[in-house]
């Protein structure tokens, strides 16, 4: 009786570990972690290289939160969250667009605000002969890329720009249309471009910066680019980026990226 209770008791001790992990993972209380919430941001393209650098340091401060960003054009966004593309954070190149969601009431009602104002750049590769201070009103452009107007605000920002400067009507058919502000760039940097007129954000982003040459197109020749975001789907990793968007630190790497921010 004895040898058969203590066969029984080291029975136990041997299985005892493996009841344990069964209970865990049947109640998942093994110190499973949490899955991380997942934040999305739809975000205008000049924002490609800037937002990379915002980031990192807000991954490092929430690691519970799953950043997830996509790059496109404002207005095909505008398009994307009114048919419920599960986008929680809207960052537009313009004002215009957020506040169309919110007047469809689409969005948090007080959740708008103005991050930063873009600028434009001519810009033209390293091995280029064109100045880009003058290649607007020089006969060796064949082919200008700009953003797409009808969707992109830095395109319509460029359209304004040519024509204050009174070059649109000898360039308009030699105008190159990009989806969005970076495939404008992309178009100058491939050759299908001799010259481009592109965010000031992405001429001086590091990898473009030592491409080629870039003149700043003069700020009275286009409205204001005045870039505002909405939050569509509430929740506090929602507000937590909105606020490190806003913050000082924030502003630091806005302007190094050439963006000009409100009251300055």
């Amino acid at each position: 009786m004895t040898n058969c209770r203590r066969a029984a008791d080291r029975t136990r001790i041997l299985l005892a570990p493996w009841f344990l992990l069964i209970s865990c993972l049947g109640l998942g209380a093994c110190s499973a972690r949490p899955a991380p919430r997942t934040l999305s941001i739809a975000a205008a393209a000049d924002l490609q290289f800037a937002l990379e650098d915002l980031a990192r340091p807000f991954r490092s401060a929430h690691p519970a939160i799953d950043l997830r960003i996509a790059y496109g054009s404002s207005g095909n966004f505008l398009a994307q969250i009114r048919n419920q593309a599960p986008f929680d954070i809207f960052l537009s190149a313009d004002r215009a667009y957020p506040r169309q969601l919110l007047q469809q009431h689409i969005g948090a009602p007080d959740s708008l605000f103005v991050y930063a104002f873009g600028r434009l750049a001519i810009w033209v590769p390293a091995a280029s002969p064109l100045d880009p201070a003058t290649a607007l009103r020089g006969a060796a452009v064949h082919h200008l890329a700009i953003a797409n107007p009808q969707h992109a605000p830095y395109g319509r920002a460029a359209e304004a720009a040519l024509h204050s400067l009174g070059v649109y009507d000898p360039l308009k058919d030699k105008l190159v249309l990009g989806e969005n502000i970076a495939q404008t760039l992309a178009f100058v940097q491939s050759g299908a471009a001799d010259a481009g007129i592109v965010a000031l954000s992405l001429a001086l982003a590091p990898p473009v910066r030592h491409q080629g040459r870039y003149w700043e197109l003069p700020r009275d020749t286009y409205p204001p680019i005045e870039q505002a975001g909405v939050i569509v789907k509430d929740s506090p990793a929602a507000r937590d980026f909105r606020a490190w968007l806003l913050s000082p630190a924030a502003a630091r790497v806005l302007e190094a990226y050439g963006f000009s921010l409100p009251g300055k």
